[in-house]
């Protein structure tokens, strides 16, 4: 299909992309668009340098390509060079999505309108209500990628989901919370009215009867939502490799071996899981996999581009991801969780005398220190659930927290991204997925 030329490294990946985005604000269309767009990123190595260039003139590659290649070094060794020997060669067709009942740009874009307004009419006139932002939002990537050791490879992943926003206030009394739904596939989103309905009620519970927290040091229960953003952000970003190249106190601090957590914990990044965090191939041509970063408590790995797993003397992990075709991949996360254990969630509660369910988040953020601004949260008395609590944060030091870790309930859940992700450097937002148990922590500082 393409020329590459001689003694350089050269790979492209062109991107297909169709995305849908409706808004409405109090029931009433602010915003309906739907747009494709293509466009294409390409590299050239010649062992020493990198050559990089992005195009939206697909018919014009071949140009591009032979402009770029005049700026590289040739070098008749470069099949040689141990981040070429690296790369894998995957060749394939892998589009999950092409079939028409699947491919979420064949729904017309009135249905999708019409789904969205009936989510909103569910709790758009209830008592309470003083705010309501409502989105639905799509996208379908087709991925094509062609390198001169001889991949040739094309795949496909599309996410979809609903996000009602709504801020409830009585008298001097102010809440806000979210209902979000995803699916890669558009009947996903149907029949999760009464999802709606119980979050509704019980942010308007929320509302009325939530009592100040009472500062201090509590164990904590995280939801499979507050325990996937603090993977994430707490350790998920510490295992991208390449803060530590060149580091050799860092490489010392991060060995694989070590020590880190409660022998019950484990984190995984893997790229195969439905969901916003769901890639194929990492934008190296890489099959993505599952990595486990702690497991059982023992430092068990770090995520990889080609050139990181050479410089750390690791094997790949399928974590090279751009932005768009505008960006070079740099090492990110996919879908980073955390293992299920033994116990259920009401033995987890049980055993508390005194202490915070955290069931969902404002935000959250860290990498020593971690910060979890809790939404919905409740307090537990004598092993029962009681009654809700207002928090404005909750935070540790990262390593004390892993070992701080006594329970982790059986059954795990994954959340996707609807709006935003994941940003690092100038690549923002970057679709990714977290999630996890429920994950009891003692010592959990809460104010």
């Amino acid at each position: 299909m393409f020329i590459f030329p001689e003694n350089l490294y050269s790979d492209i990946r062109i991107e297909n992309v169709y995305e849908t985005k409706i808004t409405l604000t109090n029931g009433k269309l602010d915003e309906i668009r739907e747009k494709s767009y293509s466009g294409a990123f390409i590299r050239i190595f010649d062992g020493k340098k990198w050559y990089y260039s992005s195009t939206s003139d697909i018919e014009g590659l071949q140009k591009e390509i032979d402009s770029l290649s005049k700026l590289a070094e040739k070098n008749e060794l470069i099949g040689k060079n141990p981040v070429v020997l690296k790369f894998e060669t995957n060749t394939g067709d892998y589009c999950e999505f092409k079939d028409p009942e699947r491919n979420i740009s064949c729904i017309p874009l009135d249905e999708k309108k019409e789904l969205l307004i009936k989510y909103t009419s569910i709790i758009k006139d209830r008592e309470y209500i003083s705010n309501l932002k409502s989105h639905y939002v799509d996208s379908r990537k087709t991925k094509e990628f062609y390198s001169s050791k001889g991949a040739n490879l094309s795949y496909d992943y599309q996410i979809s989901g609903i996000r009602i926003h709504f801020d409830l206030k009585d008298k001097d009394k102010l809440f806000s919370e979210n209902f979000e739904c995803t699916s890669d596939l558009f009947e996903g989103l149907k029949n999760n009215e009464e999802s709606l309905e119980f979050k509704f009620e019980k942010s308007v519970e929320f509302l009325k009867d939530a009592q100040e927290i009472e500062p201090g040091k509590y164990t904590v229960i995280l939801s499979p939502l507050a325990a996937g953003v603090f993977a994430h952000e707490s350790f998920g970003h510490k295992s991208e490799s390449d803060f530590m190249v060149g580091d050799e106190t860092m490489k010392k601090e991060w060995e694989t071996g070590k020590a880190v957590g409660a022998d019950i914990l484990s984190i995984i990044d893997d790229g195969e899981p439905a969901g916003s965090g769901h890639v194929t191939f990492d934008d190296e041509g890489t099959k993505t996999r599952k990595t486990y970063l702690i497991k059982k408590g023992i430092l068990a790995g770090r995520l990889h581009s080609a050139s990181t797993a050479v410089d750390l003397n690791e094997e790949l992990t399928g974590n090279a991801r751009a932005k768009d075709f505008e960006f070079e991949p740099i090492v990110r996360m996919t879908t980073t969780y955390i293992e299920g254990g033994e116990k259920n969630i009401c033995e987890l509660i049980s055993e508390i005398e005194n202490g915070i369910l955290v069931e969902t988040i404002k935000h959250g953020s860290g990498m020593t220190t971690f910060t979890i601004a809790p939404s919905l949260a409740y307090a537990i008395r004598n092993g029962t659930v009681a009654e809700p609590l207002k928090i404005s944060v909750i935070t540790g030091n990262v390593f004390e927290t892993l070992n701080e870790i006594d329970g982790v309930s059986d059954r795990v859940k994954l959340h996707s991204f609807v709006i935003g992700g994941c940003g690092k450097m100038e690549q923002y937002p970057l679709p990714v997925a977290f999630g996890g148990p429920y994950v009891r922590v003692n010592n959990l500082n809460v104010q």
